[in-house]
């Protein structure tokens, strides 16, 4: 197994989504600091920073180069980063008079933390994107299984009837609060970096501000009050959020791990994947299980990354290189574990018999609580479920339905209790309009739409 399960050719397909792997390949990374090299001449060129046919034979070459990235990893054990060698190989290519302007005021974290900002942009996208199919799922099996009545389970064990439609809802909610925090951390995370050495943009004197505002512009992003090269809380911010909807996609494979045991058989995974290599009678778990290692191992990172934002004045030493660690794994994981879910949910067979034989099996006994606040109208409450306890040992030992037994000790003093409403059915209480609730908040939250500036397409800039 290689040393990052998600970059393995083998192990990819379970530990990363292709869209969102694709945007961390070397190439890929090389491109956007070009892109940003280019953007940051084609504004200096419209400031009258630098010479306008310097701006265009920068622009034109970032475009269209192809670097030696066998020189690239040279340069990457001298320097830390690749931009020095990028830069060795761009300035001959360039003609001499525009050499001296390409990379015009900026530090080398400038154009790295830039360029990882356009990345997270392009990732944030994709999951966007499976974030909403499976919310769009999970709203349409709340509405699809409203009525389908199952056991709910608390401690493990079961407790009160509810639906399956509830449990959907349940999962759906956290999909709508994660799209909100989304929406709100764009508009703090895509932002330009650009503070020269120190982060006091003294090599472009009174133009620093100008460049930085363009810059921004250029590519689609805001630009921050002050620099932000040892500022990483927004960094956290977007760890933290990759961390949550892991957590919440694996309290959703949890539950079906569960749903899915022997012994309980209320869901099935679907697609006839899961097989066990000696027992043919298994169908294991596997999506869910996956999904979970994906959780598990972002959470673990998260740490790594809160430790990493503490960093030294004005230029860090090792935080920054914990982020390129971390930051594209957690972007990777949660893109596969989302996809995993969409999988999961799309082929999900609800065994909505076998839920209704479980709620008939426990002989009544998810009716304790609304058989105590009935009995209420004939008995104090502590006599009420003092008789309800005496009763249950009875229908645990299968010796009659709960609501039976006790309506057999009460005699004639049962004549006022509503025994008609004493069913699992009627003693859903909320259900119905929690549901909706869940799944209205869900749509009107999916049709807000992002608020990030967009990058004006290249053709308008040259």
């Amino acid at each position: 197994m290689p040393l990052t399960p998600a970059d393995s050719a083998l192990f990819g397909t379970l530990f990363s989504q292709p869209e969102v792997a694709a945007l961390f390949s070397d190439e890929a990374y090389v491109r956007r600091l070009l892109e940003v090299e280019g953007a940051l001449a084609a504004v200096q060129g419209r400031l009258g920073i630098i010479p306008p046919e310097s701006a265009g034979a920068i622009l034109q070459l970032t475009r269209t180069f192809s670097p030696d990235l066998g020189q690239l990893r040279e340069g990457l054990l001298t320097d830390g980063v690749p931009v020095s060698a990028l830069l060795g190989q761009l300035r001959p290519a360039l003609p001499a008079p525009a050499r001296d302007h390409l990379h015009f005021g900026a530090t080398t974290q400038d154009i790295v933390d830039t360029a990882s900002v356009l990345a997270a942009r392009e990732a944030l996208g994709v999951l966007r994107r499976e974030l909403l199919a499976v919310g769009d799922r999970l709203a349409e099996l709340s509405q699809a299984h409203a009525g389908t009545l199952m056991p709910g389970r608390t401690h493990s064990q079961q407790a009160l009837p509810v639906t399956f439609g509830l449990k959907a809802a349940g999962w759906l909610t956290p999909i709508t609060r994660h799209l909100e925090r989304l929406r709100e951390l764009e508009g703090r995370l895509y932002v330009v970096s650009f503070g020269g050495a120190a982060g006091t943009l003294a090599a472009l004197e009174d133009r620093g501000l100008d460049v930085a505002e363009a810059l921004a512009a250029e590519l689609g992003l805001s630009a921050p009050p002050t620099p932000w090269h040892t500022q990483r809380d927004t960094i956290l911010e977007l760890a933290a959020w990759l961390t949550g909807v892991g957590t919440s996609l694996g309290k959703l494979a949890q539950d079906m791990i569960l749903l899915a045991q022997s012994e309980v058989g209320e869901v099935r995974e679907g697609g006839g994947g899961g097989g066990s290599s000696t027992m043919p009678q298994k169908q294991n778990p596997i999506t869910s299980e996956v999904i979970l290692a994906a959780a598990s191992t972002n959470a673990g990172l998260l740490a790594a990354v809160a430790r990493s934002g503490v960093q030294e004045h004005e230029r860090g030493t090792h935080g920054w290189q914990v982020e390129w660690l971390t930051v594209p794994q957690m972007l990777g994981l949660t893109g596969a574990a989302l996809a995993h879910t969409r999988r999961l949910l799309g082929a999900l067979e609800v065994q909505a018999q076998r839920m209704r034989e479980n709620v008939q099996a426990s002989h009544g006994l998810m009716l304790a609580e609304a058989l105590s606040f009935a009995l209420t109208a004939v008995l104090p409450r502590e006599e009420a479920k003092a008789l309800i306890r005496d009763a249950v040992p009875q229908a645990l030992a299968g010796k009659g339905h709960l609501v039976e037994l006790v309506r057999e000790q009460l005699g004639h003093l049962g004549d006022r209790v509503d025994w008609a409403a004493l069913t699992e059915e009627r003693t859903l209480g909320a259900t119905a309009p929690l549901i909706s609730r869940a799944v209205e908040q869900y749509h009107g939250t999916r049709l807000h739409r992002p608020t990030h500036r967009q990058r004006t397409p290249p053709e308008e800039n040259s």
